[in-house]
């Protein structure tokens, strides 16, 4: 089910999917390459492994956490960020324009 702003609250999804194009993965790493069309999510999900995002692009994301609550992170194209094992989120691209990142997974330490 959807709130009115089409934030999940239920098992429906009312946004599309960013999409995920797995670059490079071996018993170290996984290299991902996420692209979000404007409204485009990632759905709920669990990080296992400590990563390192590197963005592409320019661009604002909202960020919902399992507590319903939100929170927006501004991107700034080649500004690298870190994040543990274990982070749990929604991700969605809350500008006008498309978006991208790298993700890369240290699979070395996991959550």
């Amino acid at each position: 089910m959807s709130g009115p702003d089409g934030s999940r609250t239920g098992g429906l999804r009312c946004r599309a999917p960013a999409v995920a194009t797995i670059q490079l993965e071996d018993a170290h790493v996984r290299i991902t390459r996420w692209d979000f069309a404007p409204g485009a999510e990632t759905g709920f999900h669990r990080h296992g492994w400590y990563y390192v995002v590197v963005p592409l692009t320019d661009g604002l994301l909202r960020i919902e956490l399992p507590d319903g609550s939100t929170t927006e992170a501004v991107l700034r194209a080649g500004i690298a960020y870190s994040r543990p094992a274990g982070v749990e989120h929604n991700v969605i691209n809350a500008g006008p324009a498309p978006l991208s990142f790298i993700e890369t997974e240290l699979k070395a330490l996991p959550g």
